[in-house]
């Protein structure tokens, strides 16, 4: 059992900084860092990379915050409109930011007449590493509360009910994929290896982590994630099977 951990604020005198946004925003620089890294690994320039990063929180945060808006919390945010532009009282959706950040990828490596499915699968190798770092701010607020528990890791709320913490699972299974992301890369991999990765082991992970949720919005007894999860799996599988074709064809062992 893990004991709660409330850590919501640092106070630096006048300045109180938000411990959530915090990791969140480590993340997106961790994450960007480890693809900047795959990026010179594979022989591209890892200065398209840093040049993206700002566009790319840009748009997670806004992206994130729709996804919540319009999905999660769509009545809350019309009795308290205010709060759609608090973001440090956090409220994101994972899946909304994820969105925006492709859209603006894609866009972005268009003007630039850059591959996009090259320097899409170098910012996937980025995503598990920064995804772990800001699910462990949601730990620490515990803004996703699961059902109770006698799992070794559940978590023991201030009500005294041991419950599953999904900051704290998402947190883990991030680190996971990381480490299995690293020994992958450790040799050449075909363009789409840790896309199609990502998108299948994300996907399966949180469609059946949702279900240990108990705060969360459902539509026909699946959260919008599990929904988007799907879609999710089925374009790794659809990855992977273009990946297969186009190895079979021309064999390209690119790292």
């Amino acid at each position: 059992m893990i004991p709660y951990i409330d850590w919501h604020i640092i106070q630096l005198g006048p300045i109180t900084l938000q411990v959530w946004g915090m990791f969140v925003a480590t993340g997106f620089l961790f994450g960007g860092y480890m693809a900047a890294r795959m990026a010179k690994m594979r022989g591209e320039d890892p200065k398209v990379i840093y040049d993206l990063g700002p566009w790319l929180i840009l748009a997670g945060l806004i992206g994130g915050r729709l996804g919540d808006v319009l999905f999660y919390r769509p009545g809350f945010y019309l009795t308290h409109p205010a709060e759609i532009v608090m973001l440090w009282h956090g409220g994101a959706s994972f899946f909304g930011g994820f969105i925006a950040c492709v859209i603006v990828g894609v866009w972005y490596f268009r003007k630039k007449k850059l591959d996009v499915w090259k320097f899409a699968d170098i910012l996937a190798f980025g995503l598990p590493f920064g995804y772990a770092l800001g699910r462990v701010g949601c730990f620490l607020i515990h803004d996703h509360p699961g059902t109770a528990t006698d799992f070794f890791l559940g978590v023991k709320y201030p009500d005294g009910v041991v419950r599953h913490d999904l900051g704290l699972y998402h947190a883990i299974d991030g680190a996971i994929l990381g480490l299995l992301f690293l020994w992958l890369s450790r040799k050449p991999r075909p363009v789409g290896t840790y896309l199609a990765t990502f998108s299948v082991w994300y996907g399966v992970t949180r469609f059946f982590l949702d279900f240990l949720r108990t705060v969360d919005t459902k539509y026909f007894g699946l959260t919008p994630a599990q929904y988007m999860s799907v879609g999710l799996v089925a374009f790794g599988f659809w990855l992977f099977r273009r990946m297969w074709i186009t190895h079979s064809s021309k064999n390209p062992q690119i790292q």
